[in-house]
């Protein structure tokens, strides 16, 4: 079996963010409504942890060595799904079952329902405290795996992530690499003003983590930022703050004030296709 790596012969990590924003508003399209918008925004690190960083085989979804993707964040599951649609783990035609009944693609994430799917999200949270455990027990079985675990800055506003933030850095776990999408959007408006995060990089350093922030949306500097996480020598968990911007691709979207749940009219989904085809692929 061929672990999944980076190949030359393959598209570009910009061919594949494309993509994963084109299946995502595909399922969109199918239900008339969504969580597009974070989709479309978290697609470039969705492209370079799946298509650069992370071993795994798509044939083989439970393979033992693998890296794990954990998706806290259960309401991201469109955009999980659109990676793992590309990454060919799900077959491209279950794509327009997502959100029916009986689907593997319910609207929030279902380990049970999905091949690929490691963790079900819920209450936002839990996912990092998830991550930590399963780092301590890919430790006792002296596994070279990593844990990739995906949190949106809605989720330091819960005490469970800071918990699980100081376990991480107790324990020493050097297969664990957080990722924070801080799109600055959440349910009940900016996340900044919900409670205020920043200075994010100096709390993050400060609970022992090798920390680094970037543009979420520009994939030169998310595959440095990955390489980086991947090879630090220090014996301590990693996080990438990523920056994006919710709607990314589709003008649009972009320049609506609220995007966290996207419904449009019926005409505009083929509209957003269409700009999505005419813009920047990062």
């Amino acid at each position: 079996m061929t672990v999944h790596t980076l190949n030359s012969a393959q598209p570009s990590l910009a061919e594949r963010a494309y993509n994963i924003r084109r299946h995502a508003l595909r399922m969109g399209q199918v239900q008339g409504q969504g969580y597009v918008g974070q989709a479309l925004g978290a697609a470039d690190l969705l492209a370079v942890a799946y298509f650069h960083s992370m071993h795994y085989q798509p044939e083989n979804p439970k393979w033992e060595q693998r890296d794990r993707f954990y998706l806290s964040i259960g309401h991201y599951a469109i955009a999980l799904y659109a990676a793992l649609i590309e990454a060919g783990v799900i077959p491209l035609n279950e794509l327009e079952t997502y959100g029916a009944d009986d689907s593997r693609l319910p609207m929030s994430g279902m380990a049970a329902y999905t091949p690929g799917m490691e963790i079900t999200g819920g209450s936002l949270g839990h996912g990092l405290g998830i991550a930590v455990g399963a780092c301590l027990g890919l430790k006792r079985k002296k596994s070279g795996a990593f844990i990739f675990n995906l949190l949106s800055d809605g989720e330091l506003n819960e005490g469970s992530t800071w918990e699980a933030a100081m376990s991480a850095s107790h324990w020493r776990l050097d297969n664990l690499i957080a990722i924070i999408d801080v799109n600055n959007q959440q349910a009940d408006g900016h996340s900044s003003e919900v409670l205020a995060f920043e200075p994010i990089v100096d709390r993050w350093q400060a609970f022992g983590w090798f920390t680094q922030r970037v543009d979420g949306n520009d994939i030169d500097a998310l595959v440095k930022a990955f390489d980086a996480a991947r090879d630090h020598t220090g014996d301590q968990p990693r996080v990438i703050i990523c920056d994006t911007k919710m709607g990314k691709g589709v003008d649009f979207l972009e320049t609506r004030e609220k995007t966290h749940f996207i419904r449009v009219d019926e005409n505009e989904w083929d509209l957003a296709l269409e700009n999505l085809q005419g813009g920047s692929s990062k």
